[in-house]
């Protein structure tokens, strides 16, 4: 059967169709210089319509395409259209049979995943929309039909939830998943640790994503959780002893963290590691020879000592070498220098070391070539970097061969010979669970060797705890982009917030959130505290009031309580702490950095050093090209680090913390603390 537009219609539609025939599943249009065929299966909607003379036919196809014939006999056209209609409507009506068995099997399919009473990952709700598009591209009606077909509806209306609204529904399912194992397992999370487990910390434990991170805020029980979550998987059978592998920065870490398993866990069979003594493990079992450390690496005076011994005889051998020495140390670092062999003053060597030790550190974590380094290097500082390399390969050269000699590796080279031999599958992780202490701490190099793990066991988890607000450690390495883009470079998962701190009240909380989050790059979230605390727990005064201070102090700070004065240097060191023991013998007390600072906690705290002077608080970076080019990049917000440098120290406190302030050259600190409603002193 077939329909003609007039030769009038034709004439005055000026339209390429002219004809449509029926075809045994389908309608053929066509014209004088055109052909389309319309399959049933690509036919959305047919409409007829009467204009003034003649009859309009419009096919309607996916994406909002639509095909007309105009200029037809009316009569003829109602004729058509109604065959047409029955045809099409019958056919519909067969193909929705089988359309609504491949949908009732694809709702079957994803209830069985429901009902398995489990956990389900992003990984399952990627898992779930592959196949539901799978289904429904294989479907014989198009699915902007579906809902015409009572049989295909509930079916199809359900793959459309679970494709526009998938992460939600997989929210509340394990939501409610969470809550049974909650209820189910009620004494398992309150005997766990010594105090039962608040509901943040219970929800990460309990985590069944592939990769978790856990972003735990100071004093919010991080290392209660990595216990915790150890024992849990020990608990449900989801994993033996041999299957976890812990890891920690450092190694008083390590030690605390074996020594919390062993008493809450019951085992030695759980061992946390250092990212260093697990290299060290990998390279004894893959390799005939069990590594040295280099004592070079283990003692900076000797290391310093070598270093400076070097660059002596390349200043003294080499007059390249000493003509570029004295232009970076005098016209880049502004330092004033001898006139003749300027290397053999003892001073500049002793202020030269640090640097060299610091410099050649970051070329052995880089680990590759000079060609490799500079591609790292932008336009504009290519030029200045390369130049600087040159001066410095000599003594990464005699770095590597006196380890040669010695027989021996530095903790760079461990973690980069462990990456290698897992690469070159000399050696097999035995680890599908893989937990991360401290984990904003993190560089590229431990986040190699993790990544290589991990990829030997395709099923291995990641579970890493750690506080991007607390990144404080961009100068040896670690990179934020790392905790930032966790998803991104570690694999699907999620991310969730321990939202309780048992250190500091709630007045220290307000103003610390506030403060660290007003950078955009920081992670959001909301913490509380179990204690309220006093109004006004930070404030500012002068720097000149650190005797009344300590004199106020001493009469009610109790002999169990501590006080910890904190410095950005070490040099911060006020001369009146030199006799503290005699002046005030009953004041509990200790300075450290900031730095060092990182884990403790105290009563009281007292920062110093609130001043704009270059030696003042925020530090002022002057970083030379080494630095820009091979540390990661600087965030865009002005003094992001020291920001949450100072974060860290603010944090140490669990009643009160009193700022220093240089009142003739006040620190950018000062006003910006001011602002946000810590109270600005005269006295104690």
């Amino acid at each position: 059967m077939e329909l003609k537009s007039t030769s009038v219609g034709q004439h005055l539609a000026q339209h390429p169709y002219n004809k449509v025939k029926m075809l045994h599943a389908g309608v053929e249009v066509s014209g004088p210089k055109h052909t389309y065929t319309i399959p049933f299966n690509q036919l959305i909607a047919i409409r007829c319509k009467r204009g003034l003379v003649w009859g309009e036919l419009e096919f309607e196809l996916p994406q909002q395409k639509v095909v007309r014939l105009h200029g037809t006999e009316w009569h003829e056209t109602q004729r058509f259209y109604h065959h047409l209609m029955q045809v099409w409507q019958l056919w519909g009506a067969e193909m929705s049979q089988i359309a609504a068995d491949v949908l009732l099997k694809q709702m079957e399919k994803i209830d069985q995943r429901l009902q398995q009473e489990r956990w389900l990952t992003h990984q399952d709700l990627v898992d779930i929309q592959a196949e539901i598009h799978t289904s429904l591209v294989s479907l014989p009606l198009p699915k902007e039909r579906l809902h015409e077909f009572p049989n295909c509806h509930p079916h199809y209306q359900r793959c459309v939830e679970w494709t526009d609204s998938g992460t939600d529904i997989i929210d509340a399912t394990n939501q409610r998943w969470v809550q049974r194992m909650l209820q189910q397992h009620q004494a398992f999370f309150q005997h766990i640790e010594s105090q039962p487990l608040n509901p943040t910390q219970c929800r990460a434990v309990i985590s069944g994503e592939k990769n978790v991170l856990v972003l735990a805020g100071a004093g919010s029980g991080k290392t209660s959780v990595l216990v915790a979550r150890a024992g849990w998987l020990l608990y449900r059978k989801e994993a033996k002893a041999e299957d976890i592998l812990l890891l920690a920065f450092g190694r008083k870490a390590a030690d605390e963290m074996n020594s919390r398993i062993q008493q809450r866990l019951a085992t030695t069979e759980i061992q946390a590691k250092t990212f260093h003594a697990l290299a060290l493990s990998i390279i004894s079992q893959s390799s005939k020879k069990v590594p040295v450390i280099s004592k070079l690496e283990t003692s900076s005076k000797a290391r310093q000592r070598f270093l400076i011994e070097q660059w002596h005889s390349q200043c003294a051998e080499k007059k390249s070498q000493a003509s570029g020495w004295r232009t970076w140390l005098s016209q880049d670092m502004g330092w004033s220098l001898d006139e003749g062999a300027f290397w053999k003053n003892s001073g500049l060597s002793e202020r030269l070391a640090t640097r060299l030790d610091y410099w050649i550190g970051l070329m052995r974590n880089h680990g590759g070539s000079q060609a490799e380094m500079l591609a790292l290097a932008p336009e504009d500082l290519r030029t200045d970097f390369q130049k600087k390399l040159r001066l410095l390969a000599p003594l990464l050269k005699a770095w590597k061969k006196a380890l040669k000699e010695e027989g021996a590796l530095d903790f760079a080279g461990l973690l980069h010979q462990a990456v290698n031999l897992i690469e070159k599958g000399k050696f097999i992780s035995p680890w599908r669970h893989i937990l991360v202490d401290e984990f904003q701490d993190i560089s590229p190099q431990r986040a190699a060797l993790v990544n290589a793990l991990r990829r030997q066991q395709q099923d291995s988890s990641l579970f890493a705890v750690g506080d991007d607000w607390q990144s404080i450690y961009r100068f040896s390495g670690s990179e934020q982009s790392l905790v930032a883009d966790f998803n991104r470079i570690f694999g699907m998962g999620e991310q969730c917030a321990l939202d309780l701190t048992y250190r500091f009240n709630q007045g220290i909380n307000d103003i610390t959130s506030r403060y660290i989050q007003q950078n955009p790059a920081q992670i959001k979230r909301k913490i509380g505290s179990l204690y309220q605390g006093d109004k006004n727990a930070i404030t500012i005064l002068p720097d000149s009031q650190l005797e009344a201070l300590l004199n106020k102090l001493s009469g009610y700070v109790r002999p169990e309580e501590k006080v910890l004065i904190l410095g950005r240097y070490h040099y911060s060191k006020p001369e009146v702490l030199a006799n503290a023991s005699t002046r005030w013998p009953k004041l509990n007390m200790e300075f450290m950095t900031m730095h060092a600072s990182k884990g403790q906690q105290a009563e009281y705290v007292i920062i110093l050093g609130l001043s704009a002077d270059r030696d003042g608080f925020p530090a002022t970076e002057n970083h030379s090209v080494i630095e820009q080019v091979l540390l990661p990049e600087v965030d865009d917000f002005p003094y992001a680090e020291e920001r949450r440098l100072l974060y860290v120290a603010l944090t140490r406190a669990k009643h009160q913390v009193w700022l220093m302030q240089d009142t003739a050259s006040p620190s950018v600190f000062v006003k910006q603390l001011a602002d946000i409603g810590v109270a600005v002193k005269r006295k104690p």
